[in-house]
């Protein structure tokens, strides 16, 4: 570990402490072994800068605590065999919970991310009594899943939830009384009661944004703008493979951002890229969307609306996309949301197709992809919440507390 004038450990203004030094430098080996699937000693210590002394002692601790597996030798052309070292998936537990606004979902994953057992519930808008209710009984049931010692390995319970959810009750036809509720809800520390785990919450759209970065296409990329298109469209950020969240948490809420719809008239994106506008489409034309809670992967009956809305969708995300370029020179565009992965595929075509039809002089050419994680990256984003929290690197572990 690194060594500091003891001076310094209590000085807010000065650098990081001892104890936040090493929590520093375990979450970076935990990253990089993530992010490459098993790294040897030798090739964290080159790639974290480390000392090849502070990488054994870090890997020794987190083997013996139970969060590292060591594999078979490898043997090259000289010296000892390497050892790759690996998450263990038993290692760590937690929940993700995603609050909708059409529906809730809870999710146990390990710490590889993988889904060990899931709970959904519809609704046609939320009320936060139902909602607890739900996680209570979930949890319960979930956690059986996991023996006595395992339970013991959870590390707590993400929320990824829409910001200022009562806002959104005229476009979602719910009660304002009943939605004002969440205004003045301590649902956080409910939550905490019921679970007795630590509850972490987030922007929905950030929150799968983390997916994306954890599970998916942030194994890869260092900087991407990402798009989750829900009811309401929303997003996030990655820089030098972290998840920037901005001053008030709210970086990459691409929803608010400025448009022009088709008639020429000034908009937002949320009202122009977001499910809830084929929702209107179909509605206005007498069908209903029911089945996409019940039966996600039935989108084929919808016929034409759907091409229609899915080009109006890219239109809207080319324009946004070269805008976010302007500003930060991403790697990326992610597209992912809630609808089955050849409406992805069909969305992200047509984006490529309509950036080829604007002007981008000035603009370094960045890639289109699909997300990797899918419509569950808002669930499994709370559920890495938690990991984030104790185990993961994060930009601001070093200053917490300044």
């Amino acid at each position: 570990m690194l060594n500091e004038p003891s001076e310094k450990k209590n000085d807010p203004s000065g650098g990081a402490n001892q104890s936040r030094v090493r929590d520093y430098n375990e979450r970076l080996v935990l990253s990089l072994v993530r992010r490459h699937g098993y790294l040897a000693k030798s090739q964290i210590a080159r790639r974290s800068g480390l000392s090849a002394q502070t990488v054994s002692v870090i890997m020794r601790s987190l083997e013996k605590d139970g969060l590292l597996l060591r594999g078979k030798p490898q043997r090259g052309q000289v010296g000892q065999p390497s050892i790759p070292m690996s998450l263990n998936p038993n290692g760590v537990f937690s929940f993700g919970l995603k609050i909708g606004r059409r529906s809730a979902d809870l999710v146990l994953v390990d710490f590889l991310g993988q889904e060990l057992g899931s709970i959904s519930k519809v609704f046609d808008y939320p009320i936060p009594s139902e909602v607890i209710v739900f996680v209570e009984t979930g949890i319960a049931t979930l956690r059986e899943q996991l023996s006595p010692s395992q339970q013991k390995r959870i590390a707590g319970l993400g929320v990824s939830i829409p910001s200022e959810l009562w806002n959104w009750a005229e476009k979602i036809n719910a009660p304002q009384d009943l939605m004002n509720v969440w205004k003045n809800n301590d649902f956080e520390s409910k939550l905490e009661t019921i679970s007795n785990l630590p509850v972490s919450m987030q922007n929905d759209a950030t929150a799968a944004c983390g997916a994306e970065l954890v599970f998916g296409h942030g194994k890869e990329l260092a900087d991407f703008i990402y798009f989750f298109i829900g009811t309401f469209i929303g997003g996030g950020v990655v820089l030098n493979h972290g998840l920037y969240s901005g001053r008030t948490g709210n970086a990459g809420a691409i929803g608010p951002m400025p448009i022009m719809n088709s008639d020429g008239e000034v908009t937002t994106l949320i009202d122009n890229a977001s499910i809830y506008t084929l929702e209107m489409r179909l509605r206005a034309n007498g069908f209903t969307l029911s089945h996409q809670w019940s039966e996600p992967e039935d989108w084929h009956s919808i016929g034409p609306l759907l091409d229609e809305w899915i080009e109006d969708t890219a239109r809207h995300l080319a324009w946004a996309i070269v805008a976010s370029s302007s500003v930060i020179d991403f790697q990326a565009a992610v597209i992912d949301g809630a609808f089955p992965s050849d409406i992805r595929q069909k969305i992200v075509d047509a984006i490529r197709l309509e950036i080829e039809k604007l002007d981008t002089r000035g603009i370094t050419e960045i890639s289109i992809l699909e997300g990797m994680v899918g419509r569950g990256a808002r669930a499994l984003g709370g559920a890495s919440l938690p990991l984030f929290a104790l185990y993961l690197l994060d930009q601001n572990v070093l200053f917490k507390g300044a």
